[in-house]
């Protein structure tokens, strides 16, 4: 009789976890599960390590439950990584019913930031800020939320991550503006996201604290046991006006009864959503001696597999894995160091014309790794209106002290450069870039 188990994975293709799967549990049949409508633009990729790739209708149940019929008696555990990931194993969850996974419920409350703010009122309403949804654009609408919620106030869609599209608003011109804005995007966004959900928009009072974040495990039976704190800035605390997450370093540095009720409040959030069997991605502020919970969701944080490995040698993919089947998490306790990320934003939004210093970074102590994510040429915008980072950095010192002193000669070194003027000189300078990358090409050409 085959040994053979199943591990499936929906969405998301993550090597790593799948390599540290079959150095855990041996002979293992990996099994990547994907929307029908990505069939097309796969076709050009490499789903290297997995036994079987399989597409599917995730809106037709019996389509979910004939592609996992021959799976069925051999799966180990079924996992999903990002918000678009999460949204469908909702979908596929009752159609595995004989292992360890979150309610199809749960998952759908951690992916709605509205019904997720319901939920954590219930269950402790002094630690979630007063929230509504926007129905629209109109006056008698944005009477009516100013009335609610007050200024100043964060809006932001329902369904999204990575901070796309939330903005702060002061006064009743900005919001107007801002909603302008945002539902001209809404739709266009959740589409590229692979989101499922109506698209929404709502409004939430702005808190003003520190913000850290902080991932966890609970089990089938909610048992939680937590990952170290994540210190977070946004773009806002260096002057952006943008509240993606600039910059996030681990341990952070409080006393232990500080770090305990930031745990409690984690738990607590945890309990009212209903989660378990799972990893749990959790964001908070704390405002003086007291920590409100931004949202939750039912996955790994951004970049929290690299920071977690290299800060305190969490396996945080193989732990994700672990959570969801009887065996027991690995969960160090020893701090090595600090390692950091740094997403980093143009000043402005326009055409990337000049970038200096980047070079420069990989010569620094801190330095472990660096994902550009554009190139000169590129559109640079902000993350409010659906822009991403221009490069993601990477740093790791054992002295927390010297990791600071790097990222502060990052900010000093780096330099983006884009062009903002009228479309007419944005255009000419995309295509000036064109012709110059052409005639690079058509010499090397030469050369060889």
């Amino acid at each position: 009789m085959s040994t053979k188990r199943t591990l499936i994975f929906v969405e998301q293709y993550i090597p790593k976890a799948i390599k540290v799967a079959r150095e855990q549990f041996g002979d293992i049949d990996v099994v990547i599960l994907r929307d029908i409508k990505r069939k097309t633009k796969d076709k050009d990729r490499t789903f290297t390590n997995a036994d079987a790739l399989i597409y599917v209708d995730y809106s037709v149940g019996w389509k979910i439950s004939q592609a996992l019929l021959p799976y069925q008696n051999s799966l180990l555990a079924i996992t999903a990584r990002g918000e678009s990931g999460v949204n469908s194993l909702a979908n596929v969850i009752p159609h595995v019913p004989y292992i360890d996974t979150p309610s199809p419920d749960s998952l759908r409350w951690a992916t709605d930031k509205y019904e997720m703010r319901r939920r954590l009122k219930i269950y402790d309403e002094k630690n979630t800020p007063k929230f509504t949804k926007v129905a629209n654009n109109t006056k008698t609408e944005r009477d009516r939320v100013a009335k609610k919620i007050g200024f100043p106030m964060v809006i932001k869609p329902a369904n999204l991550q990575e901070s796309m599209l939330v903005t702060i608003c002061y006064h009743e011109e900005e919001f107007e503006k801002s909603l302008r804005n945002i539902f001209r995007k809404l739709r266009n966004e959740y589409q590229k996201n692979h989101r499922t959900q109506m698209p929404t928009i709502m409004a939430e009072e702005f808190m003003d604290g520190d913000m850290y974040s902080i991932d966890s495990y609970v089990n089938s039976k909610g048992e939680v046991y937590h990952c170290p704190l994540v210190r977070v800035k946004t773009g806002r605390d260096i002057g952006h006006d943008d509240f993606y997450n600039y910059q996030q370093i681990t341990p952070a540095l409080l006393k232990p009864e500080t770090i305990a009720k930031a745990e409690k409040v984690t738990k607590t959030a945890i309990h009212a959503l209903g989660l378990r069997s799972t990893t749990v991605h959790t964001e908070m502020i704390k405002i003086d001696d007291e920590w409100k919970v931004i949202e939750l969701g039912a996955r790994i944080g951004g970049f929290r597999e690299l920071l977690y490995e290299l800060s305190c040698g969490i396996d945080h993919s193989l732990n994700d894995i672990l959570i969801r089947t009887p065996k027991k998490l690995v969960i160090p306790k020893k701090i090595n160091g600090y390692a950091a990320v740094l997403k980093w934003f143009a000043g402005k939004e326009g055409v990337i014309t000049e970038m200096k210093g980047v070079k420069k970074i990989e010569q620094l102590e801190s330095f472990h790794k660096i994902d550009m994510r554009k190139k000169i040429g590129d559109r640079a915008t902000f993350a409010r209106n659906g822009g991403k980072s221009i490069f993601n950095l990477f740093l790791y010192n054992k002295d927390r002290s010297k990791l600071l002193a790097d990222i502060r000669r990052v900010e000093q070194m780096v330099k983006v450069r884009v062009l903002t003027r009228g479309k007419k000189a944005v255009s000419k300078v995309e295509n000036d870039l064109v012709v110059e990358k052409n005639v690079v090409n058509k010499d090397k050409k030469k050369k060889t």
